[in-house]
C-alpha cells in the first residue's frame, strides 16, 4: 500500500511521464490546480476520496492514459 508521499511522488511522475501540466492534472483528478499544486509542494494532503481518485490514475493501463491524453 502506497503511502502519501509515495502516492504524490508517482502522480509527479505520472505527470512528468505524460506531459501534461498541473491545470490538466488537476482536471482528470476533478479538483482545483491550486489543490494539485499544493500536493506537490507537501503543503496539504489529499483527503481519501482525493487518494482513492489519484491511485485510480496512476494505477491505470498505458493504453488508457494515453487515450485520456488525447481526449485532454
Amino acid at each position: 500500500m502506497l503511502n502519501t508521499m509515495d502516492m504524490i511522488d508517482r502522480l509527479e511522475h505520472y505527470r512528468l511521464e505524460n506531459k501534461i501540466t498541473q491545470q490538466i492534472l488537476a482536471k482528470k483528478l476533478g479538483v482545483a490546480f491550486t489543490t494539485v499544486n499544493r500536493w506537490l509542494k507537501r503543503h496539504v494532503s489529499p483527503s481519501p476520496i482525493q487518494e482513492y481518485q489519484i491511485k485510480k490514475l496512476i494505477s491505470s493501463k498505458p493504453e488508457r492514459r494515453k487515450y485520456d491524453r488525447l481526449l485532454g
